[in-house]
């Protein structure tokens, strides 16, 4: 009898080896199968699993042939609750880890009470993957408590203590030794309901949903992942007896449902068969169609030794990829919210060329540069012409302006960011909103810009994401912007800046130098939730791109503005007379009550009928705010400025219609970004073809204010020299360098600034048709009489800071410099043969040179420095006019302390001349 018993279990042994491969019975729809043999959760030293393609265990029993053993005992299992007949040792139960657990958490964690020590079942898993047991650390074997601990053998069994194998180091993201800081693995152990997914508000409600919640067997209920008493556990989402049903191969890490997305997503209906894991919790607005979730846009393959890295499968795509392009549920330590290889720690390298990191500190940036450069070694074709992902990397790193994007170009050593703690906004986490008082720490993050769960590549926000665009920039060319349905520029919110949080500045005054009285916030994504798309301002969420800039570059986010050089990428001190940054916001206000010509009141000038010098002066009337029109346009036409339609001074696209100017708005990152070739904007142009129409039009570099070889991340060179002989300076991306800077007599175009005067000896132009071009030639000494042989200067009459200003057409006013100008020594009191003139800081002429009243005075007075507003001015504006009606008389000095003259003389031959000056 006992011949033929092991006679069985020797046929037995057999039929379960030869049975060991076949294939497993999924639950219908699903596609994995209960077969924890073909695991690496078997550690038999004899029943060997099949893993596929010649897949190995890196860990397993140097004898012992059982399977079951080493987590479960049918006597003496461990006492808790719900527990599995355990066979081991359970944190804070049976032992104390040498360190305490220190859980997940962040901002957008919206739980209630926020996770503590692991509970419930995850003890079970972190019995082995706090990396604090032996794994052949036993209760029960062979009938014997607590016996001699199983040996183990295997080419990851490299710790003395035989406790789990490290992978690539415990401190990447290639480890299951999770060890018990646990801030860089999805959270367990919090209480998961309905009213959690409220307080989240992209999460499923585990009450309604028939894929989460609490498993009844007696009443049938059986979602594919079980909470374990209302809390998330480890095994809400991993089973450690599963496989692949149909390919051993597959390292499904253990998951219940899918690792990757089988097929596109659709909104609101989770399927096990099609969708990742992840969305069987979260619902994410505006997932579906974005950019990495939509097969026709995030169909870039990995690399074979980053999907290797990875344990993903050959030729993987982006979109396959989905969630995990990202985020890792058990990251590298030192990254923040899951995110994949976000730390700024040492890149380690494979044999195949694949990168990861070892630890280091949260660097949310280098998660984008994995594919987004063209060095990350992700994707094919990476760092290859007609590579789609534009390479945002280069900016950031190569480029000595640009964003402070790392924690060592921010003031502070601590990353302060933090989404979802705004104090008032509900939700906040889902919709990248954070505390107004995190943002003066002068540093940014991609996702201050970009949700990434929501962007696509459309040239509009509310534009349809199923059917994407060539680019999910905004349309600047012509034929783009009438493609997305317009007839003129506009600042329409682009694609990639979909559902991002921003704001908008709510204005009590029209007033230059008055700030906001508030800001609401603009949050949401804008074709969810009941948001219908709608372009208009007052929509609750994010429709124009200022409304992104302003919630940092304004006083939103700081009392006082930051000093330049105070961080890292910054434009230096000094530049451009500047010492301080400007608030935006304040600078761009665009009241309604000063579009188009005339006179408007409340520009922040000077108001009153006699000055500080008891000078009999007017800076009302024909005056008004002048801005770019990136908030609201100017209602200043081609008709209104007195410009023939046949001679517009604009370049494309601002002057695609007759009707453009006046009426288009713009982006702040038409002027901001890396540098781009002579009359353009566009950094995809080329030199000979500025008009979007070149081979590289498309999928190029960037457009964004990410880096720039320029200060103030300008996309041309702005400085006290801008003008004549610079026709690659920022101002001629727009405007016609021939209208403006160009000594040529003959201009082609009006500029707008003409007058009613005849053709005089001094200008040598009929300055009825143009007086940029007229002060050109007399400055550069095309007239016969001495100039300065450069030519005009933009900042001779314009400001530095051409956001927004208190005179009409960014005119600097000598006679009229305020509060927005330090004041230097000796402004405000000024000696003179009958007496000392004081002034006062709101309201002071500067500038000023020698006269007979004033012979102490500069025989030739300077150029006029003192940021951030005056970066060598010289202009001195009497009496404004409206456009087209200019006269030589218009410009001058207002009288003492000036030397009092206006006109001509004033401008070629008084102490106060620009003629000769550099």
């Amino acid at each position: 009898m006992r011949r033929l018993r092991n006679s069985l279990l020797v046929l037995l042994g057999c039929v379960m080896s030869t049975q060991l491969w076949a294939a497993c019975d999924p639950k219908p729809g699903s596609n994995v199968c209960s077969d924890v043999r073909n695991t690496r959760h078997n550690f038999s030293a004899t029943l060997v699993p099949n893993l596929g393609s010649g897949n190995t265990r890196r860990a397993k029993a140097e004898t012992v042939t059982r399977v079951c053993v080493f987590c479960h005992t049918p006597h003496h299992g461990t006492d808790l609750p719900n527990a599995p007949l355990w066979n081991r040792k359970l944190a804070g139960v049976t032992y104390t880890p040498t360190t305490p657990y220190k859980p997940y958490d962040s901002g957008s964690l919206d739980a209630s009470p926020k996770p503590g020590d692991p509970t419930g079942r995850s003890k079970l898993c972190l019995s082995c993957h706090d990396g604090t047991l032996a794994l052949g650390s036993v209760n029960v074997f062979n009938g014997q408590k607590n016996p001699p601990q199983i040996n183990m053998v295997g080419s990851g069994v490299t710790n003395t203590d035989q406790t789990i194998p490290s992978g690539l180091g415990a401190d990447t993201g290639f480890t299951r030794r999770l060890g018990t800081d646990l801030t860089n693995d999805h959270p367990i152990s919090f209480t998961f309901d309905s009213a959690q997914a409220a307080r989240d508000g992209e999460l499923v409600d585990p009450a309604t949903s028939n894929f989460v919640g609490l498993r009844d067997h007696s009443r049938g209920l059986r979602p594919e992942l079980p909470l374990d008493d209302n809390q998330v556990e480890c095994i809400s989402c991993h089973d450690p007896h599963v496989r692949d049903k149909d390919d051993p191969s597959k390292n499904i890490k253990f998951l219940r449902v899918n690792r990757f997305q089988q097929s596109a997503p659709f909104d609101g209906s989770f399927s096990p068969s099609r969708d990742i894991i992840c969305l069987a919790c979260h619902d994410k607005d505006g997932w579906v169609g974005s950019a990495h979730a939509n097969p026709t846009v995030g169909n870039e393959t990995y690399q074979p030794g980053a999907a290797e890295l990875r344990e993903f499968p050959a030729n993987t795509q982006v979109w396959q990829a989905a969630c995990l392009n990202c985020h890792d549920t058990h990251t590298v330590q030192g990254s923040r919210r899951l995110l994949r290889e976000g730390t700024d720690g040492p890149v380690q390298v494979t044999a195949k060329g694949a990168k990861y990191k070892q630890g280091g500190k949260p660097a949310i940036e280098e998660v984008c540069y994995a594919c987004h450069s063209d060095d990350g070694a992700v994707l094919v074709g990476q760092g290859s012409a007609g590579y789609e992902p534009p390479d945002i990397k280069t900016d950031f790193t190569q480029l000595p302006r640009h964003m402070p994007i790392t924690t060592r170009d921010q003031p502070g050593s601590t990353e302060v960011h933090n989404i979802g703690t705004h104090p008032t906004v509900p939700q906040s986490g889902k919709d990248f909103v954070e505390d107004e008082a995190l943002l003066a720490q002068r540093h940014a993050e991609c996702t201050d810009c970009h949700n990434p769960h929501r962007v696509m590549k459309n040239r509009l926000f509310n534009a349809n994401n199923s059917t994407p665009d060539v680019e999910g920039t905004h349309p600047h060319h012509p034929a783009d912007i009438t493609n997305s349905g317009q007839s003129m520029h506009s600042n329409l919110a682009s694609g990639v800046l979909r559902g991002i949080s921003g704001v908008e500045p709510i204005y009590g005054s029209t007033a230059f130098g008055d700030l906001p009285v508030g800001y609401e916030i603009k949050y949401g994504d804008p074709l969810s939730s009941g948001n219908t798309g709608s372009t208009a301002v007052s929509s609750p969420y994010v429709t124009r791109e200022y409304q992104v800039c302003m919630k940092c570059h304004s006083d939103n986010a700081y009392a006082t503005p930051p000093a330049l050089g105070s961080f890292g990428g910054g434009t230096p001190p000094g530049t451009n007379s500047m010492t301080n940054y400007t608030n935006q916001a304040m600078e761009y206000n665009s009241p309604v009550s000063h579009q188009g010509e005339g006179t408007a009141t409340g520009t922040g000038a000077f108001s009153g009928n006699t000055d500080n010098a008891g000078n009999t002066v007017d800076y009302v009337t024909n005056n008004h705010r002048s801005w770019h029109p990136v908030i609201r346009n100017t209602g200043r036409t081609l008709t209104v400025r007195g410009i023939n339609p046949t001679q517009n001074p604009w370049l494309s696209p601002w002057n695609m219609a007759q009707d453009s100017v006046g009426n288009q708005t713009m982006y702040c990152t038409d002027c901001h970004g890396s540098n781009t070739p002579q009359g353009t904007a566009d950094p995809n142009d080329e030199p000979t073809n500025p008009q979007g129409t070149g081979p590289n039009h498309v999928d190029g570099n960037p457009w964004g204010p990410h880096g720039s070889s320029n200060d103030f991340l300008l996309k041309g060179s702005w400085d006290k020299s801008t003008g004549t002989g610079q026709t690659t300076g920022l101002c001629f991306k727009c405007h016609d360098y021939n209208s403006y800077g160009n000594t040529n007599l003959a201009a082609a175009n009006s500029s707008g600034f003409s007058g009613t005067m005849t053709q005089t000896a001094c200008l040598g132009f009929n300055s009825a048709r143009n007086l940029h071009i007229g002060h050109a030639n007399v400055l550069a000494g095309n007239t016969g009489i001495p100039g300065n042989n450069g030519g005009i200067r933009c900042t001779f009459c314009h400001v530095a800071v051409p956001h927004g200003w208190k005179n009409k057409v960014f005119l600097a006013n000598l006679n009229d410099v305020g509060l927005e100008a330090p004041v230097k020594p000796g402004e405000l009191s000024i000696a003179g043969n009958a007496g000392t003139i004081t002034q006062t800081a709101s309201q002071r002429q500067v500038r000023n040179g020698q006269s007979a009243a004033f012979p102490a005075l500069p025989a030739q007075a300077p150029r006029y420095f003192n940021g951030p507003y005056y970066n060598g001015a010289t202009l001195k504006v009497k009496t404004f006019s409206t456009s087209g009606n200019w006269v030589q008389t218009s410009c001058g000095s207002a009288g003492p302390p000036g030397n009092g003259q206006t006109g001509q003389a004033w401008m070629s031959n008084s102490s106060e001349a620009c003629r000769t000056l550099p």
